[in-house]
């Protein structure tokens, strides 16, 4: 007939996170109830696809075997929106055309002009984002002839990141 607010308390049964919700002491025999509950989860980015609720009705006065019980599984849909941004330094570079590669060298500049390229990687949301993974192919032959030098590879914030195999083969 009318409608009231529960009151739940959450705890933890057995490593299980569980909700307590009193429906009414005493309920008259017979009484038949509707209970919409509206649910807020965080930290679901390595749930999968899915999370599963199991709902039981218990009662404290007459424990019964048909204490009835159900399972609602809801799909987990984690949504963010990244963006990649990039520049190179200096944005623009004029090599000379008597200009010639120095085999053997271990200066720099006789490697070539220095060009940082620098990329970030932005997490635009709702959601958070793990086990991002980000591939840069970058041309550093151009048929046997060295094209780019790859002299190192930087990160920041904790970013975990494997070499190409052209990186500084020269040692410079």
């Amino acid at each position: 007939q009318g409608q009231e607010k529960l009151s739940c308390n959450p705890k933890k049964e057995n490593g299980t996170h569980v909700v307590l919700c009193e429906l009414g002491n005493p309920m008259k025999a017979g009484a038949r109830i509707t209970v919409d509950m509206e649910l807020s989860v965080s930290g679901l980015e390595d749930m999968g696809d899915a999370i599963t609720f199991h709902l039981q009705l218990r009662s404290k006065n007459s424990p019964s075997p048909s204490n009835a019980s159900v399972t609602v599984t809801v799909p987990v849909e984690a949504e963010a929106e990244m963006e990649l941004r990039g520049n190179s330094l200096p944005a623009t570079v004029v090599l000379p055309t008597s200009w010639h590669w120095v085999e053997g060298s271990r200066r720099l500049e006789d490697h070539g002009i220095k060009v940082e390229h620098v990329y970030e990687l932005h997490n635009k949301g709702p959601g958070t984002v793990s086990a991002v993974t980000l591939s840069l192919a970058i041309p550093h032959l151009l048929g046997n002839h060295v094209l780019l030098y790859l002299l190192e590879l930087g990160t920041e914030g904790g970013t975990n990141c494997s070499h190409h195999p052209a990186l500084n083969p020269a040692q410079v």
